[in-house]
């Protein structure tokens, strides 16, 4: 079983994606970390994460050991990936791997379940359950002004809601794979949700999903 979720940034997609591969027994790729590994392993290299020669070199390199580095959660990553994830070689480059991933999950795991911005639309496309995770910009930006304050870290509101807009443009626009919902996909507005209420309509969802497979 393919369980594919896309959405834009701090929607909750990926405490989703976790919580229904621990539920079905499925493997769990965030694939945002794969374009995190590709801007890091660029960075360190000196180079210019928006150069495309460079990010699909970087892209390139990155492996399954590359995906557990703590610092693919530093902002200066999450700023770089952002750039990175516009660029077609970088992404045709990590293609595979996602693929793969799905269609080739980890022994002893049942199928997987993939979570990013593309994945029902172009990873996936043939997924068996696909949902769409959004939430307003501002609900988005308070969270995530409330995860770096609870990190210790100094955050302005407004200053989170800007970067917020910004990847959204960022991601819709691009020409390489933009973020967009599936025709077939559920879409799960969590804006007055918390996190169990959304996962059980997220079951729900995925449950619906396979009965109306089973006919």
């Amino acid at each position: 079983m393919i369980i594919a979720i896309d959405g834009p940034a701090a929607s909750g997609k990926g405490t989703l994606a976790r919580r229904l591969a621990e539920r079905y027994h499925l493997a769990w790729l965030e694939t945002g970390s794969l374009y995190r590994a590709a801007a890091l392993q660029a960075l360190e290299n000196g180079e210019d994460p928006a150069d495309p020669v460079a990010a699909e070199a970087a892209a390139k390199r990155v492996g399954p050991q590359d995906l557990s580095d703590p610092r693919l959660r530093e902002e200066r990553v999450s700023e770089a990936a952002s750039q990175i994830a516009s660029i077609p070689g970088v992404r045709a480059a990590l293609l595979d791997f996602q693929r793969d991933f799905a269609h080739r999950p980890p022994k002893g795991f049942a199928g997987a379940v993939l979570d990013g911005r593309d994945i029902g639309t172009v990873v996936c496309p043939e997924a068996d359950v696909k949902l769409y995770v959004t939430a307003t910009a501002e609900a988005r930006a308070m969270r995530r002004f409330k995860e770096l304050q609870e990190a210790g870290k100094k955050a302005i509101y407004q200053r989170v809601l800007q970067d917020i807009e910004q990847r959204d443009a960022r991601d819709r626009e691009r020409l390489a794979a933009p973020l967009r919902r599936a025709e077939d996909a559920w879409e799960l507005d969590t804006t007055m949700l918390d996190a169990d209420v959304a996962f059980k309509r997220a079951v729900a969802l995925v449950e619906e999903s396979l009965a109306k497979q089973r006919g």
